[in-house]
């Protein structure tokens, strides 16, 4: 059996003190692969040396909408230089986020077509992050924008007969609806399942979790937040994606190795990290 953390922010300062310990801890809990999702230009560089440490980190380089305001004309330039270093497997952590007001929609969504352009230019798959406002789980004017804009994308590849068409990204830590969900695999992407589903109250997300196929799941930590259960409301690390994959398990009424063995599989799918020697 072996497990990856599709989605962990290692870089962060949460992790100064111990990341080297928080490492030895995920490598025996059986993960095999670690993908470390930037958040800003300065963080891309970071999350790409970081990911040359060890031979299981790899990198994702990107904007995330709540630092939209970091984007210069420079930006593209300094992405498509990083996007050389081979441990960089994917454009992310980018999409859209009306929850917070850190950058108004528009400029977030003109961010995320230029680095959705990148991603097909470099052809690397996109890791998408997606959060109303208000916090809904139900669909609203952030899931109506993302959507409208990912598909419009999709079918841009798919007439370019484009690699990318195939496995164009994942929806990381989804808490939106079955119907997006399902939308979001019809296009071709996988749809990321983290912590918050070991809740004992996220009956919602359980049943939404339950009602997909596990080959179009991954599994992730988005530490060093939301940690499952029972370590809710500490700092999460990467060995706790095990707790996760237990979780989904029990909802597909699977056993934990396969589980564990077909989302890893769906990760090295998408993030094509056997190709790097």
């Amino acid at each position: 059996m072996r497990l990856v953390d599709s989605h962990c922010h290692l870089d962060s300062d949460r992790f100064d003190n111990d990341r080297q310990s928080v490492l030895e801890r995920a490598w025996e809990a059986g993960l095999t692969h670690i993908l470390i999702p930037a958040i800003s230009p300065d963080s891309s560089k970071g999350v790409a040396k970081l990911a040359e440490s060890h031979p299981g980190l790899y990198a994702a380089i990107g904007v995330h909408p709540n630092d939209a305001v970091t984007w210069r004309r420079t930006t593209p330039g300094v992405l498509r230089e990083l996007a050389h270093n081979p441990k960089v497997v994917a454009i992310g952590e980018i999409g859209l986020d009306y929850y917070r007001e850190y950058a108004p929609p528009d400029l977030q969504q003109e961010i995320l077509l230029q680095q959705l352009e990148l991603a097909s230019e470099l052809n690397l798959p996109v890791i998408i992050h997606l959060r109303e406002a208000g916090d809904t789980r139900d669909d609203g004017p952030c899931t109506a924008d993302l959507m409208r804009i990912i598909t419009q994308w999709m079918a841009a590849l798919v007439q370019q007969h484009h690699p990318l068409a195939d496995n164009p990204g994942v929806l990381h830590s989804f808490s939106g609806t079955l119907e997006t969900a399902r939308h979001a695999i019809n296009l071709g992407f996988y749809i990321g399942i983290s912590g918050p589903v070991t809740f004992g109250n996220a009956h919602k997300r359980q049943e939404i979790t339950a009602s997909l196929p596990l080959e179009s799941l991954l599994i992730e930590t988005d530490a060093p937040f939301l940690s499952p259960h029972p370590y809710r409301g500490k700092r999460n690390q990467p060995a706790y994606v095990r707790l996760v994959a237990e979780q989904v398990s029990r909802l597909h009424n699977r056993t934990l190795q396969d589980t564990a063995n077909t989302t890893s599989e769906n990760a090295d799918r998408l993030f094509r990290w056997g190709d790097i020697n």
